[in-house]
């Protein structure tokens, strides 16, 4: 058995590889939709966070800081795919939701995902499955994932390390 700073290791490495692999499977899926991968994820949450979300609280659920998240809607408010109102509860706020073009994209994105998933995750038992998420769940609560560790007062900062492109699975 490995000792647990190598499986720490390998855990991260395979993370980044996993999330690599999934862009990359669900990357044509959006495309055939002419939804780029940035805008995907804003689209996706806000259909299945339902119409009227603020604005604010989609950011958190996209994990993106507010003015990215702007950005994106303005072009998803341009292709005609979400539109942004007041919030009837505070003039100051915006609330967003999927137009009617925007709904049936996205139900049909969706049901699409849930065939890649199925495919790509085929003979994952449901006991991995729940392991798995229970480990990303804690990771993603981490408080070192929310605030990035800085160097030490007496150390200078490092600048990053060069990665070789022929081995860029070996990044934390």
């Amino acid at each position: 058995m490995q000792n647990l700073d190598a499986l720490r290791l390998a855990v991260s490495s395979t993370l980044v590889t996993a999330a690599r692999h999934w862009r990359r499977a669900s990357h044509g899926l959006l495309a055939a939709y002419n939804v780029s991968e940035a805008c995907a994820a804003p689209l996706l949450i806000a259909g299945r966070l339902g119409a009227g979300v603020r604005q604010v609280t989609l950011a958190e659920h996209v994990g993106i800081e507010g003015p990215s998240l702007v950005r994106l809607l303005d072009q998803l408010c341009a292709a005609g795919l979400m539109r942004r109102d007041e919030d009837p509860d505070d003039r100051r706020a915006k609330t967003i939701s999927l137009t009617d073009e925007g709904r049936a994209i996205t139900a049909t994105i969706e049901k699409e995902l849930t065939g890649l998933r199925g495919e790509v995750l085929e003979g994952v038992s449901r006991a991995d499955l729940e392991a798995t998420l229970r480990v990303l769940t804690l990771f993603n609560g981490s408080k070192r994932v929310a605030a990035p560790r800085r160097a030490p007062a007496h150390e200078p900062a490092r600048e990053p390390a060069h990665r070789d492109p022929k081995h860029p699975d070996t990044a934390p």
